[in-house]
């Protein structure tokens, strides 16, 4: 006789769902017993933090992945990271365990009392089967959801008594496909209108490293002749940044966004909401300057639907990007003018952010990754970091902190399982650092040789930058004195550094690149508060 837990890990296997993420409770231990030999369990100290490392795995591998958390108040302590997996469209199976279903009815300790609707709406399917026999389906049907455009979470309440229960057969494995093509009629219409555009801009967004189109997009950057920004808040980037067409990032304000659309008649936006907006100020001529035509690729009909302004086109951003480029004339268009360069930096003590990216971008190694999280200062790595190469930068995208540091542990994981190795490299800042430091326990027992870099100022500085702009003067909690992150690194088992300047922080970031293990680097900085916009 087959169980429904031999059915499930049967099926989990033809997936290849065989890495779990997860932190074991009671209502799950059922579901994990004789755990098999070909599946890997990453154990993560907290569930915010298997959350996050699976997101960071799945984006890095292109694969969907399994957390396991624990009934109620796992998945409480995992929504935060849930919530940012929602907004990276993240591919994601998340099981929970449930009390038995004979003790259900009066909810005993560790019932989860109404399990579909806990995790939403940051799941595209909530669900908890009605008999035991029909977990392995739940399963696929799940598989499916989430794979699918746009991808995203699913969660699966599973009680813990159904596991020995007899299955009803060999589980069904189905594949579904993940590209929708645009649709031609309209794909046809924004050719039309590009060719007759006498000065376009391009904004590439996060879609395109997603779907794996860096090429198609330089394709159509290069035939159509444009500028190309990034969008505001861009969790990933689909464009060479050393590209002589590229131009920066769009600021995430209406009416300084709507200033940098001025003079452009077609602004075609692919793989990016329109626009990510944060803080509210409003322009004299709403979200688009006049005379400005927006057209709007997406593979999120959502996405299409809450657009305030622009005509969208549904489909697979890089078969969009390939279409494009195919159907368009040659345009004779000058080169646009240079991207300003780097601003150039004075390394005192402390070091401004500045001078630190400065350092960091002179030691980069060729493939290297980065994961930021230091809000306060994501303008000036940006400005000193260039990303040239595809999935490379990988960035909550949910504005909700804790999401870097364990995405960095499951990035490098990921990176080893597929054979790449590249260099894993977590920018996050000393309050970003505190969300979710249980996940360098797990990089040390995975012997991942990721590299953390903490600009240390001792306050959330974004917030104040925030408390400036609002006129939100006597905001308490937003310094943070005393914390010593060496010290905490060390005790979840890290190679940790304290380095005052360039010289010590370039020898220092060396080493930590040939380490077999995880490093953090603390580099106290300076505390100026820098603009928002």
């Amino acid at each position: 006789m087959t169980t429904v837990h031999e059915a499930t890990y049967d099926l989990l296997r033809s997936l290849g769902l065989t890495t779990v993420f997860g932190n074991p409770g009671s209502t799950e231990e059922p579901f994990l017993k004789n755990f098999p030999a070909d599946f890997t369990y990453v154990l993560a100290l907290q569930e915010a933090s298997a959350v996050a490392m699976a997101d960071g795995y799945a984006q890095a591998s292109g694969r969907p992945v399994h957390v396991n958390l624990h009934t109620a108040p796992g998945t409480g302590n995992g929504m935060g990271s849930l919530v940012t997996a929602w907004h990276n469209k993240t591919p994601m199976i998340v099981s929970a365990g449930q009390q038995t279903r004979t003790m259900n009815l009066f909810e005993p300790m560790l019932t989860n009392v109404r399990p579909t609707q806990l995790p939403e709406p940051y799941v595209k399917w909530s669900h908890e089967p009605l008999r035991a026999q029909d977990i392995p389906e739940a399963f696929m049907r799940a598989y499916a959801t989430a794979v699918q455009a746009p991808a995203g979470p699913v969660y699966l309440s599973l009680p813990l008594d159904d596991w020995d229960e007899p299955a009803s057969g060999p589980p069904v494995v189905r594949r579904v496909s993940t590209r929708v093509a645009p649709d031609p009629e309209v794909l046809a219409k924004f050719v039309e209108i590009l060719a007759r555009s006498r000065n376009p801009m391009l904004v590439i967004g996060a879609g395109i490293d997603r779907s794996g189109g860096w090429a198609e997009a330089v394709a159509l950057a290069e035939r159509l002749g444009a500028p190309v920004w990034q969008p505001p808040f861009a969790d990933r980037i689909g464009f060479p940044q050393d590209h002589p067409q590229f131009q920066g990032l769009l600021p995430p304000a209406i009416g300084p966004l709507a200033e940098k659309l001025a003079g452009y008649d077609t602004v075609l936006v692919i793989g990016a909401p329109v626009f990510r907006y944060y803080p509210y100020i409003p322009g004299p001529h709403g979200y688009l300057p006049g005379g400005t035509r927006l057209l709007h690729v997406t593979d999120d009909p959502s996405e299409a639907a809450r657009a305030p302004v622009g005509d969208s086109l549904v489909g697979d951003v890089t078969l969009a990007c390939a279409a494009l480029a195919a159907q368009l004339p040659p345009m004779d268009r000058p080169m646009p003018p240079a991207r300003p360069g780097a601003p150039t930096t004075e390394p005192g003590v402390p070091l401004s952010p500045e001078a630190l990216f400065a350092a960091l971008a002179d030691e980069w190694p060729t493939d290297g990754i980065v994961v930021p999280e230091s809000p306060s200062n994501l303008s000036a790595l940006h400005r000193q970091l260039i990303i040239t190469r595809p999935g490379s930068y990988f960035k909550m995208s949910s504005g909700g902190l804790g999401f870097a540091l364990p995405a960095a542990v499951g990035i490098a994981l990921a990176e080893r399982d597929t054979g790449r190795r590249r260099p894993v490299i977590g920018v996050i800042g000393d309050g970003s650092f505190q969300y979710s430091p249980q996940a360098l326990w797990t990089a040390a027992q995975q012997r991942l040789p990721v590299v953390f870099v903490v600009p240390v100022n001792q306050e959330y500085g974004v917030l104040k930058a925030f408390a400036e702009l609002e006129n939100a003067s006597g905001v308490p909690g937003l310094d943070l004195p005393g914390l010593d992150i060496p010290g905490i690194a060390r005790g979840y088992g890290c190679t940790a550094y304290q380095v005052e300047t360039v010289d010590e922080f370039r020898a220092a970031f060396r080493t930590a690149l040939g380490t077999d293990g995880p490093s953090v680097l603390a580099v106290p900085i300076s505390r100026d508060v820098a603009p928002l916009l």
